[in-house]
């Protein structure tokens, strides 16, 4: 990433640590080396690959290979590269500027029936200031039915995209009953987001498990709404959010997988993912700062921090055994995990918890160890990088 890139996010958190800075840095422009390698040239239909996959020898990781595609993740990556300097979104996007690749998006949305999707294409299509806005405002309005209920994070980007097309449409009536449903689905005195916005999509014994994207989306969306129009109410349902999964942050960075929405207490710490604590939590917090809402920086340099030191996988002298960032792949790891059959704990733990809140289960703890990682990367990963570091009201 050249130094001439405006990045006032990254100069203002990490000015008084080089350390930081210099791994900042790193991951953005390992996000640029990367990105190119997941583009699949389709005509109108390009679009990113779903996983880059490490194949494992004895030796090590010895390649590195291209699985699936995803229109979701191509949506959140002009998301982010519409923050680079024309030329370089070109090196990323394939040839094509953000607008242009959001447009290619726009016309493949009659064929696309998946509401999130359809919300980051919406998104995208407003952030770049895309004529056909209306279009994909359209697609949007015609699969988000009224009344039914919505996953979380589909809920959150709905809101998200209906609030960057505000300045170019009239959105009113969508951005009001999106914002309720979202806020609505808030229950008792919990200010954690459940993974749904109302019964009928998870089984009972699942309702009361959500994960950090359920969390990080909502307050994003929230904060960026406020930062549209004042909304008081938004707002301090998005600091609460934030204050919470803070509050909750492991002693090494580690912004935890698994909460359970109803007392706003962690279920299951693992797995902990790169995108968490390189992106995610810090666009949502970033821009829940922007918009006038509590300054979380410390809690976004400890999660950063996990980046290098990984202590899960620290040897005696500090140093991971593994590294979670390899330019020789450009690639960084997806995650950290215990390795148990079945994603046991995680179960075990969640049916604890809905019998009795709060239940830990610990002898899992030192049964299943979190030592495992996961060799796979997701363009979206990348996305979110930039739009973390490189975003802000300015841009």
């Amino acid at each position: 990433m050249s130094e001439a890139t405006p990045a006032p996010r990254l100069a203002a958190l990490t000015r008084e640590d080089p350390p930081l800075h210099t791994l900042a840095r790193r991951l953005l422009a390992l996000a640029e080396q990367a990105l190119p390698r997941m583009y699949v040239a389709d005509g109108v239909d390009s679009t990113f690959v779903h996983t880059r996959v490490g194949t494992v020898s004895p030796a090590g990781t010895r390649s590195v290979e291209r699985r699936g595609t995803s229109t979701r993740y191509a949506a959140i990556t002009a998301l982010g590269a519409r923050l680079l300097p024309e030329d370089r979104q070109r090196a990323v996007l394939g040839g094509h500027t953000a607008a242009e690749f959001a447009g290619l998006l726009v016309e493949r949305l009659p064929r696309i029936t998946d509401l999130g999707d359809a919300a980051l294409i919406t998104w995208a299509a407003a952030d770049t200031h895309h004529p056909k806005l209306p279009d994909a405002l359209a697609r949007l309005s015609a699969l988000d039915v009224p009344g039914r209920p919505r996953y979380t994070v589909e809920a959150a980007w709905v809101l998200s995209a209906l609030a960057a097309a505000r300045v170019a449409a009239d959105v009113e009536d969508r951005l009001a009953a999106a914002r309720d449903r979202l806020l609505g689905a808030l229950t008792g005195t919990s200010p954690l987001f459940p993974h749904a916005t109302a019964p009928g999509l998870l089984p009972r014994y699942r309702a009361h498990v959500a994960c950090f994207a359920d969390q990080t989306y909502p307050l994003q969306a929230l904060a960026r709404l406020h930062a549209t129009a004042p909304d008081p109410v938004a707002l301090r349902a998005a600091d609460a959010c934030a204050a919470r999964i803070c509050e909750l942050q492991g002693g090494g960075g580690q912004w935890w997988w698994h909460y359970d929405a109803r007392t706003g207490r962690v279920v299951e710490g693992y797995p902990v993912y790169s995108v968490h604590q390189h992106a995610m939590a810090p666009t949502a917090l970033f821009d829940l700062a922007d918009a006038g809402g509590t300054d979380h920086g410390a809690a976004v340099r400890r999660g950063l921090r996990w980046m290098a030191e990984v202590p899960e996988l620290a040897g005696p002298d500090g140093v991971p055994r593994e590294p979670m960032i390899r330019e020789d792949h450009a690639v960084t790891w997806r995650k950290v995990y215990r390795g148990d059959p079945a994603k046991a704990v995680r179960a075990a733990r969640g049916l604890a918890a809905r019998v009795a809140p709060g239940a830990r289960l610990t002898p899992l703890d030192r049964v299943f160890r979190p030592l495992a990682v996961d060799r796979e990367c997701r363009p979206y990963e990348f996305g979110w990088l930039l739009h973390a570091w490189l975003g802000g009201p300015a841009r």
